[in-house]
């Protein structure tokens, strides 16, 4: 297979207030050198992707961003990770933040939904990675709530310094539609935040009305998350069907539409 060129048309570029200096896309599965079924532009380098074809395209990104992608291994927890200069690819955790320039806080996906984050201010970015276990955390403590304590100013040092405002940015992810989860996942949700059961949707089962299974809405939990860390200005991924994975194969992964053999796309964010 002959590589395609990465144009930064077949990205998605955020549009958000984000400062002059904050600079933000998320990949698609085009413009890659990677062969069916992860062609093309696959960043994943644990899926069964040659790993040449993974090396040229993670390259290829770098190349387009102008910035070093830190690609972490993702397990879906809440463990939160500081970039630096030093920091190697493969460092354990599902979300990134820094104030480094040129370091792209990095996100890989293929169904679950990736969060970018920056302040008014320009000074930091963040990335998380929120599938539902990671979103929904423990005891209403998920990745958002972990990543939000990074943008904080640190407790005695000045108790003046106003608290910084962030704005978020919500990439694309499974949608309603496709999510059909169990009454476990309700449950996960409404542990600490009862109105998260307004984002499912119970599942009918023909003529026995309820079949015990709910339909989540992923970046309506994520938008209750963010407002009520009094994250009010979020943009992107609205629910509708041009932003969910599973319904739109021709231009992103989805790991629950093929079975597992899928690659991945990656949402990355950093400061010039």
């Amino acid at each position: 297979m002959t590589c395609l060129p990465l144009d930064l048309a077949d990205c998605l570029i955020p549009d958000w207030p984000a400062p002059a200096n904050v600079r933000a896309l998320c990949t698609t599965r085009l413009g890659g050198c990677s062969l069916p079924p992860y062609d093309s532009l696959n960043l994943g380098s644990h899926v069964g992707d040659a790993p040449d074809q993974v090396k040229r395209n993670r390259a290829r990104l770098q190349q387009t961003l102008g910035a070093r992608p830190v690609f972490l291994n993702q397990v879906h927890g809440t463990d939160m990770l500081e970039l630096t200069a030093d920091t190697m690819d493969g460092v354990q955790a599902d979300g990134a933040c820094t104030s480094t320039p040129g370091l792209a806080c990095t996100m890989m996906v293929a169904d679950c939904l990736p969060i970018l984050l920056c302040d008014t201010r320009g000074t930091r970015v963040a990335a998380v990675h929120a599938g539902w276990r990671g979103l929904a955390g423990v005891g209403g403590q998920g990745v958002l709530e972990q990543v939000y304590k990074l943008f904080m100013p640190p407790a005695l040092v000045n108790v003046t310094q106003p608290t910084p405002e962030l704005i978020a940015w919500l990439g694309p992810c499974i949608g309603l539609q496709a999510f059909e989860v169990g009454a476990d996942v309700v449950a996960a949700f409404c542990q600490g935040h009862a109105d998260a059961h307004r984002c499912f949707e119970p599942l009918p089962d023909g003529a026995n009305g309820s079949s015990g299974k709910w339909l989540a809405n992923l970046p309506s939990l994520a938008r209750q998350r963010l407002a009520a860390l009094g994250v009010t200005q979020v943009f992107g991924n609205d629910g509708s069907a041009p932003w969910c994975t599973v319904g739109n194969p021709l231009r992103f992964f989805s790991y629950r539409r093929d079975g597992g053999a899928s690659g991945r796309q990656a949402a990355c964010i950093w400061l010039a």
